[in-house]
This record gives C-alpha cells, structure tokens and sequence, in this order.
C-alpha cells in the first residue's frame, strides 16, 4: 500500500502551488494520492488543476479559516477517509517541491519508500547540514522549544516539525486532544506521541525558500537574519508552543 500524502493548499501569493505542480509526476511514482485543502485565497488556476486530477483529494473551506483549523480539518478528513494503517505524510508544498527538483529527490524517495508500519510515527527533522543553509533566527527560536522539551520530557523532538508520519489510526486517535488553532497545534501532535515517536534527520529539509522565491539563497538569508518581522513572526507560534510544554509538563507530573 503507497503512502498517501496529506498537504495544505492555501497559498495567496500563487508562488508556491506551481512548483508542487511541477513535481506531481514525481509524487504519483511513490504515493497514491494526496489530500489537500484550499481556502477561498488559493488561486483558482490551481484549485481547477487539482479538481480535475484524481490524485488529488480535495476539501474546500468557503469561509475563512485559522491555519490550525485549516490543518486539522485536513488531517481528520484524510485520517477518516483512510485505511486504518495507511501511511499518511503530513507535509508542505515547498517543502516537497523543492525536495523533489534537488540534489535531495533520491533521498527523499530512499527515505519515503522506507518507512514500514512500525517505524510510526516519525518526524522527519532538518539534519545539521539541513539547518546550515536556514537563517540563524530561525534555528535559534526554533531551538528553544526543542530545549525546553528536553528539560521537560527528557527526549529531543521537534515541536515545529516539517514532515511528520503517521498511521491514519493514530491521528484519528490524538487529533481530538489537539485544541489549538494556530501553529502551536503542530506541537500538540508531537506532545500525543511524543514517548513512542522516532526522529529521523535528513537533508532534504534543507531551506526552500530560495528555490521557490527564485531568489540569491545568501541574499535571503541575510536579509531574513536581519528582520524583526521575522523574529516576531517566530516569537507568535515559539511562545505559544512553550505553553503547551509548560502546561503538558504540569499535567504529568502534578496531576
């Protein structure tokens, strides 16, 4: 049974769907299909691209939506619609097109192809090598929550994942316990498996942002490392992560 893809379609500035439209040939040999989800600012070139390839299994939310709520109403639908122990990737367009027309796509598809039943779940996380090419904001914020889930939890995970896998019976079981409606519901999943998941390093998540902007990667990253709207912008869903340690830490060892 091929893993089954599962990826939030929103993307307004209409830069980012061209590229995942490119690698879809590439997807197809590994996956069987992909669940996505678009919103009312998904260009409708691509909504029309996607409905008219059954490779793509669509829903659509006809009133704005929260990323959190746009992820989880994902994520239910291709849980629901899926069976019990199919492999489901929870991933990004960028992420995935840039993968996929890199140095990295063999490696991608080595790491795809070999995921079995009881390698999940599994997050696959950015390698040294992969955060290197990332503006150094970006691994410092993020390394804060990862910290402090070590102080707390004693195991290294990241709470603001890339690519995360699961069996569709597992996420139908932990989405019920996710609450949040922002970013932080990311690491709501982690927190529900985080004595039994895996961690995998890899290369391939190294930063996209170049490759999809089509633009100088050290220009960018300079420019991103000098940004205070990048800091706040990390700040919004850092902060809101550490709460849900804070308080996960307090209900397991004061409840």
């Amino acid at each position: 049974m091929k893993p089954i893809a599962v990826i939030p379609l929103n993307d307004p500035s209409g830069i980012v769907l061209p590229h995942l439209k490119a690698v879809v040939p590439s997807l197809k040999s590994s996956f069987a299909k992909v669940f996505g989800s678009v919103t009312a600012v998904t260009p409708k070139e691509v909504v029309h691209w996607c409905k008219a390839d059954p490779f793509f299994d669509l829903i659509f939310h006809e009133s704005p939506v929260s990323i959190g709520e746009d992820f989880l109403t994902l994520y239910a639908n291709a849980a629901k619609s899926s069976h019990p122990n199919q492999i489901l990737h929870l991933c990004f367009p960028d992420r995935l097109a840039f993968a996929l027309q890199s140095c990295y796509r063999g490696a991608f598809f080595e790491d795809v192809n070999s995921i079995k039943s009881d390698c999940v779940p599994l997050i696959f996380t950015r390698s040294p090598s992969a955060w290197a090419t990332h503006p150094q904001n970006y691994y410092e914020f993020e390394q804060v929550v990862t910290r402090t889930g070590e102080h707390l939890f004693e195991k290294t995970l990241d709470f603001a994942w890339c690519h995360i896998v699961f069996e569709a019976h597992q996420l139908l079981e932990i989405l019920p316990k996710v609450k949040s409606r922002d970013l932080s519901c990311m690491a709501e999943l982690v927190l529900a498996v985080r004595d039994e998941v895996t961690i995998k390093e890899v290369d391939w998540l190294s930063w996209e942002d170049p490759f999809v902007l089509g633009v100088d990667a050290l220009e960018l990253k300079q420019e991103r490392e000098q940004s205070v709207f990048e800091v706040h912008k990390r700040l919004n869903y850092v902060i809101a992560m550490l709460q849900l340690l804070k308080d996960a830490s307090m209900e397991r060892n004061f409840s």
